[in-house]
C-alpha cells in the first residue's frame, strides 16, 4: 500500500476521490433542502418566499428620506388699475342752479356763467319771472347742455340792431345777447352784407333774425 495504488488503480494516499463524493453529496443534500422548502411555500399557497423585515433604524433602511418642504408660492403684487381715460359724462359738481322766481334775463346770466345754454319758453302772463326749469334745480349736468327756462309772462319786445359791416360771428353774438335767434343762410365767414329784418325793426325775444355773411362786393 506504500506505492499509492488501490485496487490496482493508481491513486493518491490522501483519499481524493472519497472527498469529492462527500462534497458532491453535501451539495445535493443542500439543493434538495432548498427545493423542499420552495415546495412547502407553494403548497402553503404563497407564491413568493417570505422576506425578512428590515428594521426602520438599521443601516440601509428602506424608510424614505424626508423630502424638503416647499414654501408656498409668493403672491405677486398686483398693480392698481390705471385710471380711465374716458371723458366723464358729467362735470364734477356742475348742477342746474335754482332759477325759480328770478328774472329771466338774470337766469340767463347764471346759466352763462356756468357754461350752460338756455332756451326760453314764454307764457301768457305779465311777469318776467322764471316758473320752472328743465332739468330741475340741483340736477347734475354736463357743461354746454341747454336748460329750458319756462317764463311766466309773454316775450317782451326788443329792437333789432344794425349789423351791416360787422364780422359775422360778432353779429351773431350780439343778436343772442339781445334775445334774438340768429340764422346764417350763407354761412358764418366774412362780414354781414345783409340782414332780415333790417336794423331798427321791433321784434320780440326769440324771434329770428337772418344775417347774410361774405365778402362785400363779391
Amino acid at each position: 500500500m506504500t506505492d499509492g495504488t488501490m485496487d490496482g488503480r493508481p491513486g493518491r494516499g490522501d483519499g481524493g476521490p472519497d472527498r469529492t463524493l462527500i462534497v458532491g453529496g453535501s451539495l445535493a443534500a443542500l439543493l434538495l433542502a432548498v427545493i423542499g422548502a420552495a415546495g412547502g411555500w407553494v403548497l402553503a399557497g404563497d407564491q413568493r418566499p417570505p422576506t425578512t423585515a428590515v428594521p426602520a433604524d438599521a443601516a440601509g433602511s428602506r424608510t424614505p428620506s424626508p423630502q424638503p418642504t416647499k414654501s408656498p408660492p409668493r403672491a405677486r403684487p398686483t398693480s392698481a388699475a390705471p385710471p380711465s381715460s374716458a371723458a366723464p359724462t358729467r362735470s364734477a359738481g356742475l348742477t342746474v342752479p335754482d332759477l325759480v322766481g328770478m328774472d329771466f334775463e338774470e337766469a340767463r346770466e347764471e346759466l352763462r356763467d356756468r357754461g350752460l345754454g338756455w332756451q326760453f319758453v314764454f307764457g301768457s302772463g305779465d311777469s318776467s319771472s322764471v316758473r320752472s326749469t328743465n332739468p330741475a334745480a340741483g340736477t347734475p349736468v354736463k357743461r354746454g347742455i341747454t336748460v329750458v327756462i319756462n317764463v311766466a309772462g309773454q316775450a317782451p319786445p326788443n329792437e333789432v340792431p344794425d349789423l351791416l359791416g360787422e364780422k359775422c360771428r360778432d353779429a351773431g353774438d350780439e343778436l343772442v345777447d339781445d334775445g334774438f335767434s340768429p340764422r346764417y343762410p350763407t354761412g358764418r365767414s366774412g362780414t354781414v352784407t345783409a340782414q332780415d329784418p333790417v336794423g331798427g325793426t321791433v321784434l320780440r325775444w326769440n324771434d329770428i333774425v337772418a344775417i347774410s355773411c361774405g365778402t362785400p362786393g363779391a
